[in-house]
């Protein structure tokens, strides 16, 4: 038995989708591109989505179409996958971070604020705020919109763990407070079209700079009577996604609540397994919530127990179930560590959260027996004497 932390789930619509596509004349820029974003700005009640290669292509352009540049200060959370720094990185931009809250495991906004007063006193402001919706439990959007207003700096949700989430009861949440959203449909995500992400704002000037950026920057001449005419105003990216990956996603999309409404009863059932494990700590929701459980993120007090988190891991390894890490915080990233000479005494919600957390293993093809099986392993491993 081998049960991996996550996996895609395809069905049989969804590869006659993209065999369908296939067959068509068009199989890297055709019909399906469209569809498929106009499929996703219906999910988010946004005005604009383009669809591009990657979640990491999304933030990028993201920097981009806001023009980021050197000297310019842009904050994220240390509990998140490199992507979201990285991309602040590759605009020459500086990346700073805020701790983040012990009970969502989202950026803390008091924290933010306390950091930018700072930032204030020695005459600087912040230019945006990557907030990632980790595990697919949204961010205090509400109080980091004020904030955004505030002190004048762009927000970016990072929506890739939260495809499906509610905030304060709404589905449309994410476009309402952020300035930009992007996603990303990597197989272990709610949907997935391979790889793939996507870029969903309700500012026109944002959509056409992307829409500009990831085709290498090449307008059409429409208006030439040379039919071949093109003109690159910009250096751009080839960061554009297939027709055959948007059939798939837009076949995906069909069934996101049917996916949610399963990762919901597998936490579901975690939580009941697990509550009366005193040395667990579950993660919670807040009032309003709906989560969408990328992760099942649980954290262990090993040092209550008697054994190390390395030797769990391997010894659940050993049972046949991959667990994971998400995720190592930025600042221990050698990159990072020795660019910006981060002090992990800054992070202490972050240091804590990491060296206990693991993800258990949620997606929505895991059978009963699979989960019995985990909790079973899981009682084993924390109880049994060296």
């Amino acid at each position: 038995m081998k049960i991996s932390y996550g996996k895609q789930t395809i069905r049989s619509d969804d590869i006659k989708a993209v065999t369908k596509s296939l067959k068509k004349d068009y199989i890297t820029q055709g019909s399906q591109i469209s569809k498929f974003e106009n499929d996703l700005k219906k999910s988010f009640n946004a005005k604009y989505c383009s669809v591009v290669s990657s979640g990491t292509a999304a933030l990028h352009l993201s920097g981009k179409s806001l023009g980021w540049k050197k000297d310019d200060i842009i904050i994220t959370s240390p509990i998140t996958f490199l992507a979201s720094a990285n991309t602040i990185e590759y605009s020459g931009a500086k990346t700073d971070l805020v701790d983040i809250n012990k009970e969502t495991y989202c950026i803390d906004p008091e924290k933010l604020e306390d950091k930018i007063k700072k930032y204030k006193l020695n005459k600087r402001k912040i230019k945006a705020v990557i907030a990632v919706d980790y595990a697919g439990h949204p961010c205090d959007w509400k109080t980091l919109r004020m904030l955004a207003n505030k002190y004048n700096f762009k927000l970016i949700n990072d929506n890739c763990h939260a495809l499906g989430s509610y905030y304060l009861n709404d589905p449309y949440y994410a476009v309402k407070y952020a300035d930009i959203v992007t996603q990303s449909f990597h197989p272990v995500k709610a949907i997935t079209t391979g790889e793939g992400g996507a870029i969903i704002t309700n500012n026109s000037l944002i959509d056409d700079k992307v829409r500009l950026l990831k085709s290498h920057g090449i307008r059409k001449e429409l208006k030439s009577d040379k039919m071949w005419l093109n003109d690159m105003s910009q250096l751009g990216f080839n960061y554009r996604l297939t027709d055959f990956q948007c059939a798939l996603g837009s076949s995906q999309l069909r069934k996101l609540n049917s996916f949610i409404m399963k990762r919901n009863k597998i936490a579901k059932f975690y939580r009941y397994s697990l509550a009366d494990i005193k040395e667990i700590i579950l993660p919670k929701e807040s009032r309003g919530i709906r989560h969408s459980y990328h992760l099942f993120p649980i954290q262990i007090k090993f040092s209550e127990i008697s054994i190390t988190k390395e030797i769990f891991f391997k010894k659940m390894f050993d049972l046949g179930i991959q667990l994971q890490v998400h995720y190592v915080p930025i600042y221990h990233h050698s990159y990072y560590r020795k660019k910006y000479k981060f002090n992990k005494a800054n992070y202490q919600n972050a240091e804590t959260y990491y060296n206990q957390t693991c993800s258990l293993p949620i997606y929505p093809d895991l059978k009963k027996k699979d989960l019995e099986y985990i909790i079973k392993s899981i009682k084993k491993v924390i109880y049994e004497k060296k």
